[in-house]
């Protein structure tokens, strides 16, 4: 247990950021299902909304400090990949 002020809001802040960070991870991996599934059922219409909803949500993460840019930047990369790669005839 904390013996000084500080170390208490310290545990305060710690919590409070735990539980906020873990709801946007879960709606990350979420939003990247969905678009996976989409890819899966060959779906391109519902990919691409898929898709266009999942680059906003990442993009605004961001923003808010949850992610890290590259790290979007990879995610919604991997993401338009899976997209596109419906598009293209398969070999």
């Amino acid at each position: 247990m904390a013996n000084h002020k500080s170390a208490e809001k310290r545990i305060r802040q710690t919590k409070k950021r735990t539980e906020r960070n873990r709801f946007y991870k879960t709606r990350i991996k979420n939003i990247t299902k969905a678009v996976e599934a989409a890819v899966a059922s060959e779906n391109i219409e519902e990919a691409t909304e898929a898709f266009k909803k999942a680059n906003k949500n990442i993009h605004k993460y961001v923003s808010k400090g949850i992610l890290k840019k590259n790290t979007a930047a990879r995610k919604v990369s991997r993401l338009h990949n899976l997209v596109n790669s419906l598009n293209k005839p398969a070999a």
